[in-house]
């Protein structure tokens, strides 16, 4: 069994003069990201393997989750292929996954994130919003033969509020 816990940044900020890899989280950014992180906390084990898009506003999502989460432990790498809109990138960087990792984490950017949940789990979303997290379950030894999984949970920070 494979399983992907997959989250998009959290809500970045667009008033500072910055490139978009470069661009920071707002302060709803940070308390969304905080809020999901901290409802995760009961609800998803620890993961094997974190990745996470090199963008600053990706870095800061996953480090706010890997605090609140405990996770400092858990083996984490930058991707610039998670740098990803398309979800084409996304896709590949998870069929190379060495089979060994079961639980993959990652944090990405829409409309690869979306495309993804939609494409590979059996809920279907409108669109995953800012700091939301799906995981999902995959009946498969080998991420190289990801076929379509179940949804296992899904939080929201609108629903939080």
């Amino acid at each position: 069994m494979k399983k992907i816990t997959i989250i998009r940044h959290a809500k970045s900020s667009w008033e500072h003069r910055v490139t978009d890899f470069e661009r920071p989280l707002k302060k709803r950014g940070l308390e969304d990201a905080s809020l999901v992180s901290f409802c995760a906390k009961d609800k998803i084990n620890k993961p094997d393997f974190i990745l996470s898009s090199d963008a600053n506003r990706a870095r800061s999502t996953a480090a706010i989750f890997i605090k609140t989460l405990d996770f400092q432990s858990v083996d984490f790498q930058l991707d610039n292929k998670l740098y990803d809109f398309s979800g084409n990138d996304l896709i590949q960087v998870i069929k190379n996954c060495d089979d060994a990792i079961n639980h993959l984490m990652i944090f990405g950017h829409n409309f690869a994130i979306t495309s993804f949940v939609n494409t590979y789990g059996s809920v279907l979303y409108d669109n995953v919003p800012t700091s939301g997290l799906v995981s999902i379950d995959f009946n498969s030894n080998s991420w190289q033969d990801l076929m379509p999984g179940k949804t296992i949970l899904k939080i929201f920070p609108k629903d939080l509020k």
